[in-house]
């Protein structure tokens, strides 16, 4: 159920885990006191007799909730709209529980993925929530069979009703595709030893995997991280072995990948929906004609930013061709500097406190309270996230902090997350997610604020170049990768629907996206073809991926207001951050003269990275 695992919003491109070397190696590294997060703000332990017990009540809770409301929605509707309220806030509470629990398993396993006692710790949680939860899946399709007019008329009479108005008309969205109580009953149940059994084979196997490189034995994370070593033939050679790696195991993840794209079109064919994606625009409340618009702005973009960004990258390299291995080469003779914890810290935040005080001090309370969990450890998840757990407690973040300026850049991400989180909290558990789309606004422009602070202290021609070169790489990733993503994933459904796909096939696709996507200044050798097979999103969230890229648009287009009209910009932040999930994204982007609708929204976005672009030709030609 949407509601029971709060959105755990993640960076896009996430690696797998670090190996115990690399893991001592970054904790003997001069960053200072790295933070570990303090669950206890959620249960004291795993075999707690606090957690035992709300894992107990929340299963007798959601059965005492069936049986006194089941079968009443209508009646309640007609007659008592104030009972209809009390149990939407019952209801409320209930998740609440369930969504505490679940944030703590996973939180738990997530320090340590490899601990077999966490992940079975994880593994029953799953389980027993699933099912305690079920007998409240009878409360939001019995809801959505209320007559229009009957439930309207009940909002009207009832003002603790009208509050839950923005869930209700969520809510109603749903109404055309959902299924028979019984049948409902059966998917969410068989969950567990679907779809979501496939994601842990998934992330087991990622784990598993071992690359060796010039001798020396990674896991994923280290391996990929050479694809960014300053030496070429060392990328080269964790290029080939990770290629080589990935095609040894190609036959479990091309099982996965048509296991879980046939599920997904079980499912979808048994809802109606038409289109490979439509599901997950309906789960992001946007409309399919802005996704449309979106995707087409970014593609008529490729020339103009990816294929121009990588010429000029190609020069700087002084390669007459590049290949896959040299997408995130640096920049050759550059330092990159190393920031210790507690730079990056008063970095993020003044770069937050220049923009509001507010802001800043929210941010801080993560620093503060224990709710960051920063070190690089043996067995922990890959990547950075923030999870937003419950609105009685507080926000996560989880980074795997190496010092680089790239993981600045992510603490200030993160933040960004979780600072909205925050602020969103007060519109109580069902109101206060927001749609993936809208997830991405604060971590993205907590990011730009950080990126113009430093940019403004570039202590030359030299190093500003740097700076707009990595800032300028990190939003190809974020945007014109992640849209080839989408359209890749778009290719591999479509093609599903006529019978399994082979990895040579799935390959060629990856391959047909990668060169439109990046250009003709690259080429790609036979190690290239499974690199699709890496990505946590296809197999986790489908269709995921558009989000950043609209998150980033977005942003862009509010820096731009931002920037040529500071005045009042502020609260008008603050008030769509707060807002949660409670308005549509027409309604947040309002008040800035924003109408994602406007075919010339995304051109405006995406004019901010090739004016970053144009500032790099510019210094590049007087240099």
């Amino acid at each position: 159920m949407k509601t029971r695992f709060p959105n755990t919003v993640d960076c896009p491109e996430p690696f797998g885990l670090l190996s115990p070397d690399a893991a001592r190696a970054a904790s003997e590294n001069s960053l200072g006191d790295l933070p570990e997060w303090r669950l206890e703000d959620l249960y004291p332990a795993m075999d707690s007799a606090a957690f035992a017990d709300d894992m107990a009540r929340a299963k007798a809770d959601a059965e005492a909730f069936q049986k006194t409301y089941a079968g009443q929605l209508e009646r309640l509707a007609r007659e008592a709209p104030a009972e209809l309220a009390a149990a939407i806030a019952e209801y409320e509470a209930i998740e609440e529980r369930m969504g505490r629990i679940m944030s703590y398993a996973g939180l738990v396993y997530t320090g340590e993925t490899t601990n077999p006692v966490k992940a079975k710790f994880y593994g029953d949680a799953q389980e027993r929530i699933t099912a305690a939860s079920t007998p409240l899946l009878f409360f939001t399709l019995e809801f959505n069979r209320i007559d229009d007019a009957v439930l309207k008329a009940a909002m009207e009479a009832e003002q603790a009703l009208a509050h839950y108005r923005p869930w209700i008309d969520d809510l109603r969205k749903d109404k055309p595709y959902q299924l028979e109580d019984r049948i409902e009953e059966l998917f969410h149940e068989k969950a567990v030893s679907g779809r979501n059994a496939w994601n842990r084979l998934f992330d087991e196997t990622m784990a598993s995997l071992r690359f060796t490189v010039d001798g020396e034995t990674l896991t994923s994370e280290p391996a990929f991280n050479l694809l960014q070593h300053a030496e070429r033939a060392k990328r080269e050679a964790a290029a080939k072995e990770i290629g080589s790696v990935l095609a040894d195991h190609s036959r479990v993840f091309t099982l996965i990948t048509n296991t879980l794209a046939k599920d997904k079109e079980i499912s979808d064919r048994w809802r109606g929906f038409k289109d490979v994606a439509q599901s997950r625009h309906l789960a992001n409340r946007i409309e399919p004609e802005v996704v449309d618009a979106l995707v087409s702005a970014v593609e008529n973009s490729f020339p103009a930013i990816s294929h121009r960004y990588y010429g000029m990258k190609a020069k700087w390299l002084g390669l007459e061709k590049l290949e896959h291995w040299d997408r995130n080469a640096p920049l050759p003779a550059v330092d990159e500097a190393v920031y210790d914890w507690g730079s990056a810290r008063q970095i993020v935040l003044d770069a937050y406190h220049g923009f509001s005080p507010e802001m800043a001090e929210i941010a801080g309370r993560f620093f503060d309270r224990g709710w960051i969990d920063a070190p690089v450890r043996p067995g922990k998840s890959p990547g950075a996230f923030a999870h937003p757990t419950v609105p009685s407690v507080h926000p996560y973040v989880m980074l795997n902090y190496l010092g680089k300026p790239r993981d600045v850049m992510t603490l200030a991400h993160e933040l960004g997350h979780g600072v909205h989180q925050v602020l969103a909290a007060g519109q109580g558990l069902l109101m206060a997610q927001t749609p993936l789309t809208l997830a991405e606004t604060a971590s993205v422009f907590g990011e730009m604020l950080t990126f113009r602070a430093l940019l403004s202290r570039a202590a030359n021609p030299a190093e500003r170049k740097v700076m707009l070169a990595r800032k300028i790489e990190d939003m190809i990733n974020t945007v014109i990768r992640q849209i080839a993503f989408y359209l890749f994933e778009r290719k591999v459904h479509t093609a599903r629907a006529s019978g399994e796909i082979t990895s040579e096939r799935l390959g060629e696709m990856w391959l047909e996206v990668q060169h439109a996507s990046l250009g003709p200044m690259f080429t790609f050798d036979e190690s290239y073809h499974h690199y699709w097979s890496y990505i946590p999103h296809f197999v986790h969230s489908p269709f995921y991926v558009y989000a950043y890229a609209f998150g980033d648009c977005l942003v862009n287009s509010l820096y731009s207001v931002y920037q040529n009209s500071a005045e009042g910009f502020q609260q008008r932040y603050f008030d769509m951050l707060k807002a949660g999930g409670t308005k549509h994204h027409s309604g947040l982007l309002k008040p800035f003269g924003l109408n994602a609708n406007d075919p010339g929204f995304w051109d405006r976005g995406l004019s901010m990275i090739t004016g970053l672009i144009d500032e790099l030709e510019a210094l590049e030609a007087s240099g």
